[in-house]
């Protein structure tokens, strides 16, 4: 399940996470610079897991995660959107106007699940690199 971040803090970024985080970067860009903003978010997941696939990185989308609270187990707590490589958790959104809501479920995410290093990817921009949020813990 998840490890603790205090392990992890202050820690650079592997090879892979910066690898596979350049990929994320590529794939956003390539998608909005085919596609535009405009289209349903569904359409922009299933161009990002199609690029994925194509380019031979593992990843599980919409992958729904427990929370524990208290010894309580909340079956299906949350849901990733695409989880790559075990490593990145991207979150991908086609919305007008920008929520700051998203950075707080994405850190959310990143603590519940121990993972370091995210994305909220907004596609709903006239550039790509104006919709690009990274975090990392």
């Amino acid at each position: 399940m998840a490890q603790s971040n205090t392990e992890n803090k202050f820690k650079p970024l592997t090879d892979r996470e910066k690898w596979l985080a350049g990929q994320v970067m590529n794939i956003a860009i390539e998608i909005h610079r085919t596609l535009g903003p405009g289209l349903l978010e569904s359409v922009y997941e299933k161009c990002f897991c199609y690029e994925l696939t194509k380019r031979n990185i593992p990843f599980v989308r919409q992958q729904a995660v427990d929370i524990i609270y208290d010894g309580l187990i909340i079956d299906d707590g949350l849901r990733i959107d695409i989880l790559i490589d075990d490593l990145i958790i991207s979150e991908l959104k086609a919305q007008e106007n920008y929520h700051p809501v998203w950075e707080s479920q994405l850190l959310s995410y990143l603590k519940l699940t121990g993972k370091r290093l995210g994305y909220v990817l907004n596609f709903h921009v006239p550039l790509m690199k104006d919709g690009i949020k990274r975090m990392i813990l």
